[in-house]
C-alpha cells in the first residue's frame, strides 16, 4: 500500500515519512511559531503538521465536572475550553505558515476538528488530513475529510480494533483508499511499557494500509525501533526548548534531539536496505578468512590422510571442509609441505 502526500510517496518501501507536530508549542507567538517551523526544516523534517481548531469548535465553555481534566495527565485540573484556548493556533496564521514552511521544502498539513476546519483548510489547500487520536469515533468528521478525496493518516491512541476497522470503512465508503494508521498510545508522555510496538507488524498484516507510529515517548529509541518493524511513518512533537513550558512541552523534542532521531531512521533504512542472500564484493574478498582443509604436518608421497595431518583452519585457500570426512583415509599423490592447502588434484 502506498500514496502521495504532495512530493514525497509514502509506504511501499520509500523513505520513512517524519512528521513534526508543532501542536501547542507555538506558545501563542507568531515568532517563536516561524522560528520553530525553520528550526523543524533545519532538522530534517519532511513536514509539519498543525491543529486546527478553535475553543468553541472542539468544545464548549462549561465549568461542570465532565469538562475538568482528571485522567492522570499532565493536564489535571484544567477546564477543556481553557485549555484548548491556550493550545489552539490562531486561523489567520496558518496561511502565513504554510508558506514559510513550503519554501522551506516542508509538507503542511492538519489535524482538523469539525466541518468548520475542515473548509478553511482546503481553502488554504492541505494536502493531506490528520485525525488525531481522540477523534477516531467521530465518524461525520472522517466522513467528510474522506470526501476530499485527499490521503488520511489516522492515529489509533484510544481505538478498539473495531473502531479502527471502522474509521477505515468509513473512508473507503467516502471512495478513499489513501489511509495510513499510526499506532499510538495516547500517554503524555507515554510509558514504554505500554508502546507495544509489536502491534506494528501486526497492523501492516491486518490492514491493507500504511502503517507508523505517532509517538509520544521521551527520546528517538521507540521510533528508531518502529521503523525497523516496518512503520512508515514517524510523528513526534516538536519544540524549541522545553523550558519554554506549555501544555505539550514535556513530551516534545528539542531540534538536537530530532535531529539525532531523523538521523538515526535513516541510518536504519540504510541497513535494513533489502531482503539479500547475495555477497557484496567485500564480503567475498573476506571469505579468505574462513576456514578450509590444510596441510598442518608434513605428508610424503603415498602416506594416509588423517585428522592429524590434514585439518579445517583459517584461511580460506584450500578444499571446502565438508570434504573433510571424504578424503581421511586416501593416500596423497605427491609430497605435501605442512601449510599446503589442500586440493582434490592432490588426493588419490
Amino acid at each position: 500500500m502506498k500514496f502521495k502526500i504532495s512530493d514525497k510517496i509514502i509506504g511501499g518501501g520509500n523513505p520513512t515519512f517524519i512528521i513534526a507536530e508543532l501542536s501547542a508549542n507555538h506558545m501563542n507567538d507568531f515568532e517563536i511559531a516561524v522560528k520553530t517551523i525553520k528550526s523543524i526544516a533545519q532538522s530534517g523534517a519532511d513536514a509539519v503538521k498543525f491543529q486546527t481548531f478553535t475553543p468553541d469548535t472542539i468544545t464548549i465553555d462549561c465549568d461542570n465536572k465532565y469538562f475538568k481534566i482528571n485522567q492522570g495527565t499532565v493536564w489535571d485540573g484544567q477546564n477543556l475550553h481553557d485549555l484548548y484556548d491556550e493550545a489552539y493556533m490562531p486561523w489567520d496564521w496558518q496561511p502565513k505558515l504554510k508558506k514559510i514552511a513550503e519554501d522551506l521544502g516542508l509538507i503542511v498539513f492538519s489535524s482538523p476538528f469539525d466541518k468548520t476546519s475542515i473548509d478553511f483548510l482546503e481553502e488554504i489547500n492541505v494536502p493531506a488530513y490528520k485525525i488525531a487520536s481522540f477523534e477516531i469515533t467521530d465518524i461525520p468528521l472522517i466522513e467528510y475529510v474522506a470526501s476530499k478525496g485527499k490521503p488520511i493518516i489516522i492515529s489509533t491512541g484510544i481505538a478498539s480494533i473495531e473502531d479502527i476497522e471502522l474509521a477505515i470503512q468509513t473512508c473507503l465508503n467516502m471512495g478513499n483508499d489513501q489511509i495510513a494508521l499510526l499506532k499510538c498510545t495516547s500517554s503524555y508522555p507515554a510509558p514504554l511499557e505500554e508502546i507495544n510496538l509489536n502491534t506494528i507488524p501486526d497492523m501492516i498484516n491486518k490492514f491493507n494500509c500504511v502503517i507508523g507510529l505517532s509517538d509520544h515517548t521521551l527520546g528517538c529509541e521507540v521510533s528508531s525501533a518502529a521503523v525497523a518493524l516496518g512503520a512508515n511513518i514517524i510523528e513526534k512533537h516538536f519544540i524549541l526548548d522545553r523550558n519554554m513550558g506549555g501544555p505539550d512541552s514535556e513530551f516534545s523534542m528539542e531540534p538536537y534531539e530530532f535531529k539525532q532521531m531523523v538521523d538515526s531512521i535513516r541510518n536504519i533504512e540504510k541497513a535494513l536496505g533489502n531482503i539479500s542472500y547475495e555477497l557484496s564484493d567485500k564480503m567475498k574478498s573476506n571469505r579468505e578468512f574462513s576456514k578450509s582443509l590444510f596441510v598442518v604436518e608434513d605428508i610424503k608421497k603415498g602416506e594416509i590422510i588423517t585428522e592429524a595431518n590434514v585439518r579445517s583452519i583459517r584461511p580460506g585457500f584450500g578444499l571446502h571442509p565438508k570434504y573433510l570426512n571424504k578424503i581421511l583415509g586416501k593416500k596423497v599423490v605427491k609430497d605435501l609441505k605442512k601449510g599446503t592447502p589442500v586440493s582434490m588434484d592432490y588426493i588419490e
